[in-house]
């Protein structure tokens, strides 16, 4: 996968699908059935790497092949899928998950097209782990996701027409700068942060801004918009990496919203590909905890089934095995309760920031 320094251009990202194609049409040429080996993208093939704090894919491989009639149509797709992302990369055009799953409907042969979107956006990660080509270098979107960011931040975009510089304060409105669908195109010219804040809500995260958080403490704030999209954790490993800015992440006080921090610090099972490229593992949870609950006697929400089966599950997660973590997943399971950020209200609307987060930033010695 493409890094800050090694950025992949739509000419390597067409070879490299171009490639690939090559690759089935040497295999029929040579007399083997074409073939296309992927690590198998399961649960049981996810392994956690202690030394890079991020989810990676197994040693076990799974076998396109057109053996079979199911094989042969999953080729037959990939090459027309390769097709068009190579046409889509030569015209400099784009296109969305969504659209590729209509397009399909176009193509000559009924056995080339989708199904359903669930197909076509599993392929586009078959090629992405093959190719070693990110889909944002494919010129491929998800549908918006819409997560912003605000703060003392400076940037040089490149788009459609042109280079613009815009600074995350000055330049935008209450709603914040929107991060593009591939982060990779900004260029950070200048900053004046102490730190990274990714909010769960938009909720919060308008609060913050209501209340000149990030002037104030000169953070610039992230909204995760729930479970953050690509582009929203890549943008926050490069404004760690490029900008050595620490990372934390506010978020509610669930067993889901645990989730959503162990994704942003150290990637997701679906994208486990692409951990490196976008997980941070540095990044630090200052969101709602059991402990505050307690503490502070915040309103709540008593724990569900389900929430208690993902916290006993969480216990077995190696992004949670530690003293920590172990400890306040064990006081929630104790006190069956869950709590949002919104919570903090209960103590007037600038709790948060003049109280909570000040209070916490201070102990995790980010201030």
């Amino acid at each position: 996968m493409s890094t800050d320094s090694d950025t992949t251009t739509d000419a390597d990202a067409r070879q490299q699908l171009i490639d690939l194609a090559a690759e089935f049409y040497d295999q029929f040429a040579e007399g083997d059935v074409p073939r296309m080996q992927i690590p198998t993208r399961t649960k049981s093939n996810i392994e956690y790497d202690e030394d890079k704090h991020v989810w990676v894919y197994g040693d076990r491989t799974s076998t396109r092949s057109a053996k079979t009639v199911s094989g042969a149509q999953k080729l037959l797709k990939a090459t027309y899928t390769i097709d068009f992302l190579a046409e889509q990369l030569d015209q400099d055009r784009s296109s969305t998950l969504r659209e590729l799953y209509y397009l399909s409907e176009s193509w000559d042969l009924d056995e080339a097209q989708f199904s359903s979107q669930d197909e076509s956006n599993s392929l586009i990660e078959d090629l992405e782990i093959v190719s070693a080509v990110k889909r944002e270098d494919f010129h491929m979107r998800p549908e918006e996701s819409g997560a912003t960011i605000m703060g003392p931040l400076e940037i040089r975009e490149q788009t459609r027409r042109g280079e613009r510089e815009i600074h995350c304060q000055e330049d935008v409105g209450e709603g914040g700068y929107q991060i593009p669908n591939n982060p990779d195109t900004i260029e950070f010219l200048a900053n004046d942060a102490e730190f990274v804040l990714c909010v769960e809500t938009g909720g919060m995260r308008d609060r913050l801004v209501e209340n000149g958080f990030d002037e104030e403490y000169d953070a610039i704030v992230v909204h995760l918009k729930g479970q953050p999209a690509r582009a929203t954790r890549r943008i926050t490993k490069r404004l760690h990496d490029g900008l050595d800015l620490p990372v934390t992440v506010f978020t509610d006080g669930d067993p889901w919203s645990y989730r959503i921090y162990g994704s942003v610090a150290y990637g997701s099972i679906k994208s486990a590909h692409l951990s490196e490229y976008l997980a941070t593992p540095q990044a630090q949870y200052i969101g709602i905890q059991p402990e505050d609950i307690v503490e502070y006697d915040l309103p709540t929400d008593p724990l569900g089934d389900s929430d208690v089966n993902a916290l006993e599950s969480e216990l077995d997660d190696p992004r949670f095995q530690t003293d920590y973590w172990e400890e306040q997943i064990e006081l929630q399971l104790d006190i069956g309760k869950k709590s949002e950020q919104q919570s903090l209200a209960s103590y007037g609307l600038d709790f948060v920031t003049e109280t909570y987060l000040p209070e916490r930033l201070d102990e995790m010695g980010v201030l």
